[in-house]
């Protein structure tokens, strides 16, 4: 059991001591955690002002004395969030001389910039970073993202990237696009910069996990790994089914050698026990080209033989020579040929 099963209390979600939450986006504000009974998440923790020493990694969290957490609820108890006006705001603005606090889940809201990287610094709208690349967007530009118009300059909400300073695109877009991609694959979606896109985004207070991307969590793409397993053949013949095969022998299962999305069993192609490879009707083109079966003297099926009548051979039928047109008839010399039968004059001259 989770230590986080262990501490929650029974009934509605609790909320964060520190945010003042009970639901709150745990992409922004980290996991709930169960500290000495205390509910904080593990983000407010990282913001909050009033540590001496910062915690910066789950062990650090855990070892935080519970008289610490409640101190800190304490102080901010007396301090008023900028942006919602209630009670309990315990980041603050790292500029000095600046005394507006205000609750993480708020930052985004009211134009705050929490960067969420050491030291974990926090800044009110008036004095949040800007980014120093010199770049205007012309007008109708849209978002790489959303392919929605972004405002006509740098904005808390319209962001670029410093590298190509042509993809544009909205806060919230380029925030989903983190909490996806991860820190692993996270990148500018036109120029494809990573070091100094990444680098500027958390300037800017875009939060990207440090895991691999969404996609390849949770075995999103194992099915990919997983062979062919069954017989296709219209009417199989395998007592056990068409989803049963044996290790080897007539009811061995071959898959096509060049899709290997389809399968027969030996028996029913009519396969020998020295053939290695397959192909199914789609690949060896049915109807324009003979089924190609490694290890068969006979590559032509059964099926597209020609039939065999009693007394001759069949005899193949020429393809039609071209035609010619009456022009050229004409001025080809007509070639020589044998005497007709029955002249045996000597020849003149």
């Amino acid at each position: 059991m989770s230590h986080r099963e262990e501490q929650a209390p029974r009934g509605r979600e609790p909320a964060c001591l520190l945010c003042q939450r009970s639901e709150a986006d745990l992409d922004i504000c980290g996991e709930k955690l169960f500290i000495h009974g205390l509910c904080v998440h593990e983000f407010c923790l990282f913001f909050a002002s009033n540590f001496p020493d910062r915690p910066v990694h789950r062990g650090g969290l855990w070892c935080l004395p519970s008289w610490e957490i409640r101190a800190v609820v304490s102080l901010a108890a007396q301090q008023r969030c900028c942006i919602c006006g209630q009670s309990g705001a315990t980041i603050s603005c790292c500029e000095t001389g600046c005394e507006l606090s205000f609750h993480l889940p708020c930052a985004n809201q009211g134009g705050c910039v929490t960067q969420f990287c050491r030291p974990f610094r926090a800044f009110c709208p008036a004095h949040s970073p800007e980014q120093a690349v010199e770049a205007t967007p012309e007008p109708g530009t849209q978002c790489l993202i959303c392919l929605e118009p972004v405002e006509d300059r740098k904005t808390f909400n319209t962001l670029v990237c410093p590298a190509c300073r042509t993809a544009w695109f909205h806060r919230d877009c380029i925030q989903g696009q983190a909490l996806h991609a991860g820190r692993f694959s996270f990148q500018c979606p036109l120029c494809r910069n990573d070091e100094s896109f990444i680098r500027d985004m958390l300037t800017m207070g875009i939060q990207i996990p440090l895991r691999p991307p969404s996609w390849e969590v949770f075995n999103a793409f194992d099915e990919m790994g997983d062979r062919h397993r069954h017989c296709d053949a219209s009417e199989c013949l395998f007592p056990g089914g068409r989803h049963e095969a044996e290790e080897e022998g007539p009811w061995q299962l071959l898959w096509c050698s060049s899709c290997a999305a389809e399968g027969t069993h030996r028996h029913y192609s009519g396969l020998r026990n020295s053939i290695t490879s397959w192909e199914c009707d789609g690949c060896a083109g049915l109807g324009t080209e003979f089924r190609r079966i490694s290890g068969m003297t006979d590559t032509v099926p059964r099926e597209m033989k020609p039939p065999a009548v009693k007394g001759r051979i069949p005899e193949p039928m020429a393809a039609p020579e071209p035609s010619a047109s009456r022009e050229q008839a004409e001025r080809q010399p007509p070639s020589p040929g044998p005497s007709p039968a029955g002249d045996t004059s000597p020849a003149r001259g």
